[in-house]
């Protein structure tokens, strides 16, 4: 494996509330990997963005991310990013989140879906109907697919982490085929990419986030925009899984994956 082609767009820090090591620290060990780049994309979750403190957090984020930038100059490329949930319950803190910083990338992401009080990793998935949750989520991101203040659509499944790896369920995505194809041709017709999330890979849903059926039908519907980002919260986990995506991304016909500095898209060979 030539790890010097590995880019991780999707790391969060001690400044996620779920993080585990300072920026400095992840970084030392992503050079340590040989990886080429990293985005520090810590959690911003805009609907209790005041009543959690995020407002603190994604000051501290960026400016610490910005000196791990600095000492870590020729060494590692950092980026400078931050993961924006629930953007459109407040677009307008939304906006003016992205626009006190300047920002390599931002993730948006949905992790407290519309009519839910906890964390899509807190909902009793086995006392819902799956495929009408699927559906509305699906809506929902396709609504945030339309936001100019995202650059990717983060890991566009992720309920499926408790779904199919905690709770066992096989879930058929042609049932909800309508949402996912609106889903990835919003993604396409606003010049989105689509992050695949490797973090799947080490849990107990066992693949990536999306899966390869939705990222084979993301192709055929003309989808060439695509990051890969591997969710990490400490720094053991920084990397990890991001080449096994670059392979099954190959085998799907994607010979480039992008990435972002100052928010404009780049390209680099995905040469696997």
């Amino acid at each position: 494996m030539n790890k010097q082609r590995i880019m991780d767009l999707h790391v969060h820090s001690d400044n996620s509330p779920d993080g585990q090591h300072s920026p400095m620290y992840i970084c030392e060990n992503a050079v340590d990997k040989g990886l080429r780049a990293i985005a520090f994309t810590d959690h911003c979750e805009i609907d209790k963005f005041f009543s959690h403190k995020y407002n603190s957090m994604v000051f501290h984020s960026y400016f610490e991310c910005l000196k791990a930038r600095t000492a870590f100059e020729g060494e590692l490329l950092v980026l400078l990013g931050i993961e924006i949930a629930q953007p459109l319950s407040d677009r307008a803190l939304s906006d003016k989140i992205i626009s006190n910083h300047h920002y390599d990338i931002v993730l948006g992401s949905i992790h407290t879906p519309k009519g839910f009080e906890c964390d899509v990793k807190e909902i009793p998935y086995d006392e819902i109907d799956v495929y009408e949750f699927m559906r509305n989520y699906f809506r929902e991101l396709t609504e945030l697919a339309f936001w100019d203040g995202c650059d990717v659509l983060a890991h566009i499944t992720c309920p499926m982490r408790r779904i199919q790896g905690k709770y066992g369920i096989d879930f058929d995505y042609s049932k909800i085929s309508k949402e996912t194809d609106e889903l990835l041709k919003a993604i396409i017709e606003n010049n989105k990419s689509l992050e695949v999330n490797s973090s799947g890979l080490r849990q107990l849903m066992g693949r990536p986030m999306p899966d390869e059926s939705i990222i084979e039908r993301y192709r055929q519907l003309g989808g060439k925009n695509i990051t890969i980002g591997s969710d990490a919260h400490s720094a053991n986990e920084v990397g990890a899984g991001v080449y096994e995506c670059m392979k099954l991304l190959k085998k799907h016909g994607f010979d480039k994956i992008n990435f972002y500095t100052e928010r404009e898209m780049l390209e680099i060979n995905n040469n696997v």
